[in-house]
């Protein structure tokens, strides 16, 4: 399935980043011109709906030409449910005036996922909270079409087998796009994902100079039913896809055909916390059954993640790689959206975990949530440094130790005037007890802890 064209243009500006410190990112400052504020030169201004409209202007459509995200909300027709490509328009805490706008992707039960700018200062595809959802949005001159990769009443156990390799195959298909002869690509020549090398085994024919150019030639006008077959024969079987969950299945037989099939397998089995050994057996089976399905497809996208940060060609293909990992948890996501409630992936608001990122979206935003395991936004989730027990018993342990120590010298004669007033014996006592309780207090406090510290404005008056 061809993807809409606006998101054609979206796909182009993604990683697009704000310029931390003096500089602004040229790529953003253009969005702004795009929809008439060629004035606004700073790429710390709000810029979601400038993306937006910017994609549109782009693919030859009239955007609202507004900064105001809720001015799509009068823009083009309801789309009637998230439709892929559709406008989402999002509110944006209790202020009418504020909101989100970004490109549908998929959706869950629960949330929704957006292609969208200023989302934690880039392009990025999120998760959203559906009940943040407004509207949604579609051209009145594009007819709506179905999410492409929905299969309805998926079971957990991965469906009809036939309909999630269909799937998964469109999917695969519109990742690798068509023909490509990229000099940097180790894979060569290479059409709807099928390389020269893999079609010329497939027909039984070598890959010589006398026999390039005719085989390239093949592999241009390669027959659908036979990219099915290859796909089938040599990536979804070995890989062991029919036997997983619908969402695993897609993650899998993505990965066997962009990484390999015996490096998806141990990507797999290091994802579940199995043996690596690049098969799939009994044990694997079990872990895969045992842990909870988010949780493994979060796992397995980070360390794919990881795999092309490694390669050399990532300075070139980075990109796209990313897109593909963030296009295949969007996907696996709407297989999820069948999947019982036990099962569905974990949010901010059922979990304390680590498996919720990117809590702002536009400036100012702190409530939006996507299953990917990485870095924690520590200041989402921090606590004061005031209410830190760990922080208040080295206070105390240096308040007892060090102050007696030190008094005389800043000009307060503490241990005199106690030794005065209580006696030598008992200012000891005191100061060994609170030494004590000091580090008791820093201990427990430092095994008990769960959460960062953060700095919090405190006032006093005198």
């Amino acid at each position: 399935m061809r993807e809409p064209d606006w998101l054609d243009w979206a796909w182009r500006e993604f990683g697009v980043r704000e310029v931390s410190g003096m500089g602004d990112n040229p790529r953003i400052v253009e969005m702004f011109k795009a929809v008439g504020h060629a004035a606004i030169k700073d790429d710390e201004v709000a810029w979601c709906a400038a993306f937006v409209g910017a994609c549109l202007e782009r693919s030859k459509r009239a955007s609202t030409r507004s900064l105001r995200a809720r001015s799509y909300l009068e823009w083009g027709h309801p789309a009637g449910r998230a439709r892929h490509g559709a406008i989402a328009v999002l509110s944006r805490g209790s202020n009418p005036a504020l909101g989100h706008v970004g490109f549908v992707l998929g959706e869950t039960e629960k949330q929704v996922f957006l292609l969208g700018g200023n989302q934690s200062n880039a392009v990025t595809v999120a998760a959203f909270a559906k009940s943040r959802v407004l509207d949604y949005r579609w051209p009145d001159d594009v007819a709506a079409a179905a999410s492409p990769a929905r299969v309805a009443d998926m079971s957990r156990a991965g469906g009809d087998a036939l309909d999630v390799f269909g799937s998964g195959l469109a999917h695969v298909l519109q990742m690798e796009g068509g023909f490509s002869d990229d000099p940097y690509d180790p894979g060569g020549p290479t059409n709807k994902g099928i390389t020269l090398g893999v079609y010329a085994r497939w027909v039984g024919e070598t890959v010589s100079p006398s026999t390039r150019s005719r085989l390239v030639a093949r592999l241009k006008r390669i027959p659908d039913a036979m990219v099915r077959e290859i796909y089938q024969t040599r990536y979804w079987k070995p890989a062991d896809c029919t036997r997983m969950p619908a969402a695993l299945a897609l993650m899998h037989f993505d990965a066997a055909v962009n990484h390999g099939v015996g490096r998806a397998i141990r990507i797999l089995q290091e994802a579940v916390g199995a043996d690596v050994d690049g098969e799939i057996g009994p044990q694997t089976r079990g872990r895969i059954a045992s842990k909870p399905l988010v949780e493994t497809i979060a796992a397995y996208a980070e360390i794919r993640r990881e795999r092309y940060r490694a390669l050399k060609h990532f300075w070139r293909f980075g990109r796209g790689w990313m897109r593909r990992v963030d296009m295949t948890l969007v996907r696996a996501g709407e297989l999820m959206s069948a999947v019982p409630a036990a099962a569905r992936p974990v949010t901010a608001e059922s979990t304390s975990g680590n498996d919720v990122v990117q809590t702002a979206d536009e400036k100012g935003s702190s409530d939006m949530t996507v299953e990917t395991p990485e870095i924690p936004d520590t200041a989402a989730g921090a606590k004061w440094w005031g209410e830190s027990m760990t922080i208040w018993g080295v206070i105390l342990t240096a308040a007892s130790t060090v102050l007696p120590v030190i008094g005389p010298l800043l000009g307060f004669d503490i241990t005199a005037e106690m030794v005065q007033q209580l006696g030598k014996q008992v200012t000891e006592v005191v100061q060994a007890l609170g030494g004590v309780i000091g580090t008791l207090l820093a201990i427990y406090g430092r095994m008990r802890a769960t959460q960062p510290i953060a700095r919090k404005l405190v006032s006093v008056k005198l």
